[in-house]
């Protein structure tokens, strides 16, 4: 039967459909732009193949699933191993990390496709994700403090702000609590005086949004072979934890709309669709991608389903990336905001690894559950947080670097197929409500 609210949305006429893809451009937008801030990634390119991922993606999936592309924060862990400042000539080594990233997506893709859904999850428990997604907020808490210091009003202020919409917001305003913490504590430093917005004067009005020496073509002739094979092994394995995170969203989109997605277009086509706009998007310049969980709440608000309204708000992010002054803006966000939002948002992260682990039921009384994410977490941020910060090996005349991330993910998922009592069995029935897992 054809969902409810696609029919709904089919009578509501083009001007109102305008106004939904608005809304759903608003909500994903303080997410997806923080992520360039806090990487120091181009604003523009960010919001180009947040609207162009998105469009491969809808193409993939058949047109069926009413996903919207934004920036991944799971991937911030990488950037900053390789980048740790934002200089601008180590991201596009980060980029082709997150780039090759995607390769695993399309593996995934096929192994689904062969074996099916069930098979293929058995090796990604929440007993080796969920530590590994604790780790990534973890690693980053770090990098938030530093922006804080910067201006502690500033911060709590952006802290305050989110907690309140986060928890007493109405309607749209609830959903869209990152963005508002953004608003206020900017509005708040401007009139402070501690915003510089010389850059924003200066900014021409129309652009183009990719800048060649922002991509990953920017290295052909000039590439350092130790650092580009460091960066794809430091980053690669963070796509086990996204993947996971994939999954869980498109569940969550299936519940929301009354569809089973996992089934029909089928996970196989999601997970391309994903692992593409992220491949494209990184080659240009721009962040990973992924599907984004606030869009997923405005289609529970407004209960209108309809992929085209998604598609709608993906149009309108490609045209404001042609907006040079708006990503001037967006630079000039002061570290203080930039901290206090970051610092929730890191927090949120390891907050959905430990609500992995619990509401999947892991057993922490079994010794081997005990002894995997122990090696996860102890690997993973001992790694991060030691003097080299990662793993140095010597291969010949190239020298490969492991991330505390990267160590931990293969750690665990090895480990974890290798003790006995490995019994997670994921059902695809999850998509539809029906059932969780155990």
């Amino acid at each position: 039967m054809e969902n409810q609210g696609i029919r709904d949305a089919r009578t509501l006429g083009m001007p109102k459909m305008l106004v939904l893809g608005l809304q759903h451009m608003f909500a994903m937008f303080g997410a997806t732009v923080l992520v360039p801030a806090l990487t120091g990634l181009s604003v523009s390119a960010t919001l180009l193949f947040a609207g162009l991922g998105t469009l491969l993606f809808h193409y993939l999936a058949k047109g069926k699933v009413p996903a919207f592309l934004g920036s991944s924060f799971a991937f911030l862990a990488g950037y900053a191993a390789i980048a740790p400042n934002g200089e601008a000539a180590l991201l596009p080594y980060a980029c082709v990390g997150v780039a090759c990233s995607a390769l695993l997506y399309m593996v995934l893709a096929a192994l689904v496709k062969s074996f099916g859904t069930d098979k293929v999850m058995s090796f990604f428990p929440p007993v080796v994700t969920g530590p590994i997604i604790i780790c990534i907020g973890m690693t980053l808490a770090n990098s938030a403090i530093n922006n804080c210091t910067g201006n502690w009003a500033v911060a709590l202020l952006a802290i305050i702000t989110v907690v309140i919409f986060n928890i007493w917001g109405k309607g749209m305003f609830k959903i869209i609590p990152i963005l508002m913490g953004v608003l206020v504590s900017y509005v708040f430093a401007a009139l402070l005086g501690h915003v510089d917005f010389s850059g924003v004067a200066s900014a021409a009005w129309i652009g183009l949004p990719v800048k060649l020496e922002n991509t990953v073509f920017s290295l052909f002739g000039n590439c350092d072979t130790n650092l580009l094979i460091s960066a794809i092994i430091a980053i690669m394995p963070i796509a086990f934890a996204t993947m996971i995170e994939h999954i869980g969203d498109i569940c969550a989109i299936s519940s929301t709309v009354g569809e089973n997605f996992i089934e029909e277009p089928g996970l196989h086509r999601t997970l391309m669709g994903d692992g593409l706009a992220t491949a494209l998007a990184s080659l240009f310049g721009a962040p990973a991608n992924t599907t984004y969980g606030e869009n997923t709440g405005v289609l529970a608000l407004t209960k209108v389903y309809d992929p085209r309204v998604v598609r709608i708000a993906a149009v309108f992010a490609i045209l404001a990336s042609f907006c040079p002054k708006f990503a001037a803006l967006i630079s000039a966000m002061p570290a203080g905001t930039i901290g206090g939002v970051s610092l929730i948002l890191y927090g949120m992260i390891s907050a959905i690894g430990v609500r992995n682990l619990v509401e999947n039921h892991v057993d922490l009384a079994e010794s081997r559950n005990v002894i995997v994410v122990s090696l996860i977490m102890s690997l993973a941020l001992g790694i991060t947080f030691s003097s080299a910060g990662a793993i140095v090996f010597n291969v010949g005349a190239v020298t490969l670097k492991f991330s505390g991330l990267a160590v931990a993910a293969i750690t665990g998922i090895v480990v974890n197929a290798v003790l006995p009592g490995n019994n997670f069995k994921f059902t695809s029935n999850y998509a539809s409500g029906k059932k969780k897992h155990h």
